[in-house]
């Protein structure tokens, strides 16, 4: 049994239609600190539409989203980043010419805003310049802090993006795809990554690589059609049966 400390972030049956069209239908999940929830599933299984949801971006037709034990389904994305949330995108959405180290002062100023100054130098600004580096080193960037971000390998430019997750401070951490498009080496130090920063964190990860899924999750929650067919341990969904007919072909 979880204690409720740990559940850092929990969706209660996410509904969200379009018109006529159920993208995700009474999805229930929860994310606890130390641990890596996976959600797997075909495209079209309603991943994306998930992590939208929880992340604020949209918001869902009925259900609820709790962050931190308060109920933050009515917040915008930008409130529930201060809150302690964190996301990465399927796509990169870092500042390609600038470096490593702007990028992600740019993300810990944004968590720390102070409108009030707005006449200061933000390079001066000693917290955002601290969590900045801070959040670089622990992603494995700290050599690279002068180096353009544009100029990062495929593998660089995705540490880079939890980097600035991290600079902002999140208590629950949420990763669409990380490791698409990476090769073994890269994989290896993401996944390396992951298990360093799940000790302090939550963290729901979106990814096709099945592989890493079962080497890293402690729990993953099959999705087809928008809704759950199976969640539990690597063990428990690699024996469903649902998930072999459904997700894995089999019969």
């Amino acid at each position: 049994m979880a204690n409720p400390a740990d559940v850092l972030l929990r969706g209660t049956e996410i509904t969200r239609r379009w018109g006529g069209l159920v993208a995700l239908n009474k999805v229930s999940l929860e994310l606890q600190r130390g641990t890596v929830h996976a959600v797997i599933g075909t495209n079209g299984a309603g991943k994306s539409t998930l992590i939208n949801i929880l992340s604020g971006e949209i918001p869902p037709s009925s259900g609820q989203v709790e962050l931190l034990g308060q109920d933050v389904t009515g917040w915008t994305q930008p409130r529930r980043a201060r809150a302690g949330l964190g996301r990465s995108y399927q796509r990169n959405t870092i500042y390609p010419s600038f470096t490593v180290l702007e990028n992600c002062r740019l993300a810990a100023q944004a968590n720390v805003q102070k409108p009030w100054t707005w006449w200061s130098d933000a390079q001066q600004c000693t917290a955002s310049m601290a969590a900045a580096r801070a959040a670089a080193a622990r992603a494995g960037l700290i050599e690279l802090l002068d180096r353009e971000a544009g100029l990062l390998s495929h593998g660089q430019k995705r540490q880079l993006e939890i980097a600035m997750c991290l600079a902002t401070k999140p208590q629950v951490l949420l990763l669409d795809e990380p490791l698409a498009g990476m090769g073994a080496e890269e994989t290896e130090r993401m996944l390396a990554l992951l298990a360093e920063l799940k000790s302090s964190h939550a963290i729901l990860l979106v990814e096709h690589d099945m592989d890493a899924v079962f080497r890293i999750a402690d729990c993953i929650t099959v999705m087809v059609n928008g809704a759950v067919i199976a969640s539990g341990t690597p063990d428990y969904v690699r024996n469903s049966p649902e998930v072999r007919i459904a997700y894995l072909g089999e019969h």
